[in-house]
Parts: structure tokens; sequence; C-alpha cells
């Protein structure tokens, strides 16, 4: 295309994952009790998360079930959804992340996905309108606007069709200024949710909360922040300050607004599940279309 194109945060948490952790996909873990959290069951865990949206999207019963990936990151759910029999389209901005769904693609011959390289907001509404018996919101709800999210969902569905939403909200202790607060990012006030769902066409299927499932994602990530990464920085900067003297004041300087924040986001020790569960609310609801 041309293009300049600017890596985000999704992009990012990809990169990093696929190196540190040694997974392909952007979304938590799904920790049944069976299933200890540790960075060697990630994967099994993931697999769990991405066999449960597939239970909650219409049941294939001998007829064609149509589905759009809203935020499809790499493309392994869609790929997988594909694999089940399900027709899959998915929506993806980045540039980077339409080759990698492109390219998981390409290994089912004959599929008839469509990706649209584009946000929901651009998304073409009026060619694809009532086309979809299920729309899904894998971790990227939160992303969108809420109403935009509700109206472009019901107006893509056929009658009666289903809006699957995987994703965490804001509690109500957002905000409260505690020494947790705003280290995790993202989400939707959760009373905001409901108050745009009340005003929209759908019924509510399901609304589980299964915030205890995906909290011990954190505590993973926070392992591996606290016991690797960070002394491996404390040792590089050691280095730096010891013997390129110049260099470390260069890095001080330019980054010292952002290290501070870095510093409390990542480093602090409060990047963790209880943190999680104390301001995220990470919920799977199911909606039909009136």
């Amino acid at each position: 295309m041309g293009a300049t194109h600017t890596m985000d945060s999704r992009e990012l948490g990809l990169v990093l994952g696929k190196h540190l952790l040694g997974v392909d996909d952007l979304h938590y873990g799904l920790w049944e009790a069976d299933l200890a959290p540790s960075l060697a069951n990630l994967a099994a865990a993931q697999q769990r998360y991405t066999d449960r949206l597939a239970a909650a999207l219409p049941p294939l019963d001998g007829e064609e079930v149509r589905v759009l990936d809203v935020g499809c990151g790499t493309g392994h759910t869609l790929q997988q959804l594909t694999r089940r029999g399900y027709r899959v389209d998915g929506v993806i901005p980045s540039p980077s992340l339409s080759r990698m769904v492109h390219a998981r693609l390409e290994q089912l011959p004959g599929n008839k996905a469509r990706v649209f390289e584009c946000t929901l907001e651009q998304f073409p509404l009026a060619e694809m309108a009532g086309q979809y018996d299920a729309v899904l919101f894998s971790e990227s709800f939160q992303y969108i606007d809420l109403k935009t999210a509700l109206a472009y969902s019901a107006q893509l569905l056929k009658p009666h069709g289903r809006v699957v939403i995987c994703d965490f909200f804001k509690t109500m202790a957002a905000g409260d200024g505690q020494p947790g607060d705003g280290v995790i990012g993202g989400g939707h006030r959760l009373a905001d949710f409901y108050a745009a769902l009340a005003g929209a066409p759908f019924d509510v299927v399901n609304d589980e909360d299964i915030t205890a499932l995906m909290a011990p994602n954190m505590d993973i990530v926070d392992e591996l922040l606290m016991h690797k990464l960070k002394p491996s920085g404390e040792a590089i900067w050691a280095y730096l300050s010891d013997n390129r003297r110049f260099i470390a004041w260069l890095l001080k300087f330019f980054l010292r607004k952002k290290l501070p924040k870095v510093e409390k986001k990542y480093f602090s020790g409060l990047r963790t599940g209880a943190t999680f569960a104390k301001y995220k609310n990470y919920r799977l609801v199911q909606l039909t279309r009136r």
C-alpha cells in the first residue's frame, strides 16, 4: 500500500508473546480447575478459551453458519472456527496482522473467508447488512465505542442472530487512586456496557463472569516481568552506567517522562491476578438479535 504503518499495542503484544511466552495469539488463557497456571500450560489454556468461544456460537446443524470475527488478530481463532465448519470473515485494521490472517487461510484451500482490513467503523455496512449468523468480539470489544459496536452488530446480523462478547470491563473500583489503579489498562466500564445494552435491540442469552478463570494470566506475566525481564534490564543498565555513561545519560534523559509510568505498569509487582480481579471484570456474554 506504500503507507508507513505504526505498530500498535496489540501487535507489540503479539511480538512479545511469540518471543517471551512462546504463543501465537493475543488472547488470554482460560484456567479451569484441572489446569495449573504456568507458562508451560499457557497454550493449553488459550485453546480452552478458543473452545469456549466456539461453544458460545450458534451450533452447526447442517446449514451454513456465517460468523464475523471482529478484531481477529493473527487469525488463529478464525482458522480454527473455519476448520470446525463455520464460514468466518475477519475484521483487522493492522496490515501486518492481516498478512498473518491470510497466511493462515492459505492453509485452508477452498475457504470462503473475506478479510476486511479496516476498523469496524469503516466496515462496508451497507454491503454486508444482514449477512451474519453471529458477530464475535474476542478481546476486541474494549477497543470499539459501545454504541457503535452494538448498533453495527444489530445491522450485520440476520434475524435472531447472535453476538458473542468475551472481554474484560472496568469495575466500580477503577479510578479509586489506590496503588493498583491504572496498572492494567483497557476495558469499558461495566456499568456503561449495561446502560448501552439496555437501549440496544438484543436479548441476553448468557452473561457469565469468568474473571477467576482469567486472572491467573496476570500472575504468569508478572512472574516473567519481575523475575526475568526486570533483573535483565537492571543488569544492562548497570553495565551501561559503568561502561557507557554517555549512552546511559542519553537514555535516562530521553526516557525520563516514560520510565516512571513503565516502572509502575510493568515492574512494580502490582500487575497481578489480584489487581486484575479488583479493577477488571471478565465476562462471556451472548446476545440474540430481537
